[in-house]
């Protein structure tokens, strides 16, 4: 069990969550206050994706990023900004007869493209999905090469990758980019629970993938929808941190919207039920090395 542990909120996500409840924000102002409520009520780490402002829709502009990162920082230098790696992936496939016929909503770009705005900004944490997944129909498409290069240059550029595994081949790969030198062991690994044809969000498959694990890596997990709160009592026993957040989960209770804030303070109690004590920002710091 982990007996002290940092609590990170994923606020707004790439989703299309914003129709879906009205405290999902969408502007950088809206995200940027958001995510300040969320560590205001224990959130040591705020995951932070942009949408347009206009349509709501998940975007990758790093001007958007940049206003985003700027307004949290001119409101908080306490607060440890984690921000997305993971847009520009999706492929979704034309008809059967011409499938590189690439739908509309298709976006995909390569590795430079993708992590435009976390070069430009620095932050603390970048994610990086280690691997490819089926989403039903949209593929999310990352391949050993691409995440040499993204790897490389979270190494090069200081900023501390959260390696997001959704099945236990990611962590294998994972585990090949840290023999190649490319992943540090201070990486954080990031268990994503409960998306479909993914792991699913029980005990036995964090239980699994913790195992997996390289050994003595800091690590966080996540489920989905109503496996949020299960999930978060399932990290801390088997002493990893909980991740909770507007991306993951829309609801406090069966037909009750939630705010980001209301969704850390339930995993707060959650843990302190538990008997373990939530680590402020500049703890989690030194557990993760940051600016070591």
């Amino acid at each position: 069990m982990n007996t002290a542990v940092f609590i990170t909120c994923a606020v707004t996500g790439a989703g299309d969550s914003a129709g879906k409840s009205p405290h999902v924000p969408v502007t950088p102002a809206e995200i940027a206050a958001a995510a300040l409520d969320a560590h205001r009520a224990g959130a040591a780490i705020v995951h932070l994706h942009v949408r347009d402002p206009h349509t709501g829709k998940a975007s990758r502009d790093p001007d958007l990023f940049r206003e985003l990162y700027e307004r949290v920082r001119e409101r908080s230098s306490e607060v440890i900004i984690n921000l997305t790696g993971g847009m520009g992936g999706d492929l979704l496939f034309g008809p059967e007869e011409r499938p590189l016929e690439f739908a509309a909503s298709t976006d995909f770009v390569g590795p430079k493209e993708r992590m435009a705005h976390i070069l430009a900004l620095r932050p603390e944490i970048g994610t990086l999905d280690c691997g490819s997944l089926n989403f039903d129909e949209l593929l999310y498409g990352t391949t050993p090469g691409f995440l040499r290069r993204m790897a490389r240059s979270y190494r090069d550029s200081g900023v501390l990758p959260e390696v997001e595994v959704f099945e236990l081949g990611h962590i294998e790969l994972a585990k090949q980019l840290m023999e190649e030198g490319l992943l540090e062991r201070r990486s954080l690994f990031q268990l994503c629970l409960g998306i479909r044809f993914g792991a699913p969000a029980t005990p036995a498959a964090m239980f699994a993938m913790h195992q997996a694990l390289p050994s003595g890596v800091v690590w966080s997990a996540f489920g989905v929808g109503r496996m949020q709160m299960p999930m978060v009592a399932q990290a801390v026993l088997l002493g990893g941190n909980p991740r909770v957040g507007l991306e993951d989960n829309l609801y406090l209770d069966k037909g009750v919207l939630a705010t980001n804030a209301q969704l850390v303070e339930r995993a707060v109690r959650i843990v302190e039920s538990l008997g373990s004590r939530v680590l402020s920002a500049q703890e989690t710091r030194a557990r993760l090395g940051l600016g070591a």
